[in-house]
């Protein structure tokens, strides 16, 4: 964990101090010295809400709103101005500082802090010399908000941390036997219910996509089950949570070039880490929803004995399938798991996925592709949460025109539909394996950051915990 954050009843006069305004005539009124007040009239501007008011035995850092912003975009704008705090500190080298809140909407205040945590990643296990590059700040007391709030805000960041450290793991340390052991540890720690198949049980359920895809593995697949039982939940059908969690994908004997495709593939697991995140969040903040994670967990490889474009699989359900591109495999995993779900009679179910380039092609860095079966209802709440999140999602159709391009001459279906409209050809994929309300993720463009992005970070961004986490209150504790 990088920045703790703690409540404070009382203000310490000897911390370093980052004093949030509702606006700017609000920090002009507070008890500077002329020379102060001169100060701050005049470097607080419109394009500069971040003012520095040295003390000389400690320093203020003086937030006001950015007055050009609205609403969702206000509260996006002081998230960002949380992760220059953080920049701003570690420059100062300060290692303990208290935000104070003299905003009357508690909400622009939680949003500046949880800039300030979520930016307070680093991903440091593998440097020699960790101190160099260690961030000085390593306490945050918050004066003006409740010890609730922070809590929750804290939990949830440390849920994405999570997220994002599996995520930013090599293969060579997180295998699928090893991201089993993490789960099966951290998840029982926090009250949940784990449970791990072996290759043995994965081949007695005739779990025929995942045994495919991890032939040309030298490393044995797993099964996770995680499951979140409160006392009392809220719905009687459970939500389930499907991640997929392909370790590494090389493409199989569909090999992908290296430069910009297969080497960040690492990444490939987003989906499992995002739904292991969210559901250890919702145990840890006690949320009264019955919610239960599948991750079906391998890498993808050319070994010897791999599957080969021509193949067919046949599925528990005796669906079967034609795989002409040994690099569609996430979807062959993730029609296992879909099909294990329907054993919980499921109100709903999530899967995420790290599926496919051409999500990351029409959408880029800023949007999440979603799809599915639900009610338009659940959707236009996913849409709600993704803006408050600012973790934004864009539904794409699900035509029956587009089931036409998977159709195979010699199976069921086949893995792909071709070079057009791949995203929603994958989804098409899915749906097949479907009998319930059902919401598919694409989060191929939103998962990983090769370049630093504010409080997101370079590297994994842990998308899809907050949002999944909002879209849940809001839809199960919020009616």
């Amino acid at each position: 964990m990088a920045l703790i954050s703690y409540h404070c009843d009382t203000i310490d006069p000897s911390l370093n101090r980052i004093l949030f305004f509702g606006s700017r005539e609000d920090a002009l009124e507070y008890d500077w010295t002329p020379a102060q007040k001169a100060y701050l009239d005049k470097s607080l501007t419109e394009s500069m809400q971040l003012v520095q008011v040295n003390h000389f035995d400690r320093m203020d850092l003086v937030v006001v709103p950015d007055a050009r912003e609205k609403d969702l975009g206000l509260m996006e704008s002081l998230r960002k101005s949380g992760a220059e705090i953080i920049i701003l500190a570690g420059q100062l080298k300060w290692k303990e500082a208290l935000l104070i809140n003299q905003a009357p909407n508690q909400e622009l205040a939680i949003c500046l802090l949880e800039g300030m945590l979520l930016a307070s990643y680093q991903f440091l296990k593998y440097f020699s010399k960790q101190s160099n590059k260690k961030l000085s700040l390593e306490k945050v007391g918050v004066y003006g908000l409740s010890s609730q709030i922070i809590n929750e805000l804290q939990i949830t960041a440390e849920a994405v941390f999570f997220t994002r450290d599996l995520v930013n793991e090599p293969l060579s340390w997180l295998t699928a036997s090893r991201l089993a052991e993490e789960l099966k540890q951290v998840g029982t720690e926090a009250g949940l219910a784990v449970e791990v198949y072996d290759k043995a049980k994965i081949e007695a359920l005739k779990m025929a996509g995942l045994l495919a895809v991890n032939k040309g593995s030298i490393d044995p697949p797993r099964f996770i089950i995680m499951t979140w039982d409160p006392e009392k939940p809220v719905n009687e059908s459970p939500l389930v949570l499907i991640g997929k969690g392909v370790m590494f994908d090389t493409g199989g004997l569909s090999l992908k070039p290296t430069p910009n495709s297969m080497d960040e593939m690492k990444i490939d697991m987003a989906g499992a880490a995002a739904v292991a995140g969210t559901i250890l969040a919702l145990a840890r903040l006690n949320i009264p929803v019955k919610t239960i994670a599948l991750i079906p967990a391998t890498d993808n490889r050319p070994d010897g004995n791999a599957y080969v474009p021509g193949d067919v699989i046949k599925y528990q359900d005796g669906t079967t399938v034609e795989v002409l591109n040994c690099d569609a495999e996430g979807r062959l995993i993730l029609a296992d798991a879909l099909l294990y779900a329907k054993r919980y009679q499921p109100g709903l179910v999530i899967d995420l996925a790290t599926l496919t380039g051409a999500a990351q092609v029409a959408l880029g860095p800023l949007a999440t592709a979603v799809m599915g079966t639900a009610p338009q209802e659940l959707f236009r709440k996913l849409d709600e949460a993704g803006f408050q999140t600012m973790e934004r999602v864009v539904q794409f159709p699900l035509w029956p025109d587009y089931g036409k391009m998977l159709e195979s001459e010699i199976a069921d279906l086949k893995n792909i539909g071709g070079r057009l409209a791949g995203a929603i050809t994958a989804g098409k994929f899915l749906e097949y394996f479907t009998s319930y309300p059902w919401i598919h993720m694409d989060i191929a463009g939103t998962a990983y950051n090769p370049t630093r992005d504010s409080y997101r970070g370079v590297g994994a961004t842990g998308v899809g915990v907050r949002l999944l986490i909002e879209f849940i209150r809001n839809n199960y504790l919020n009616n």
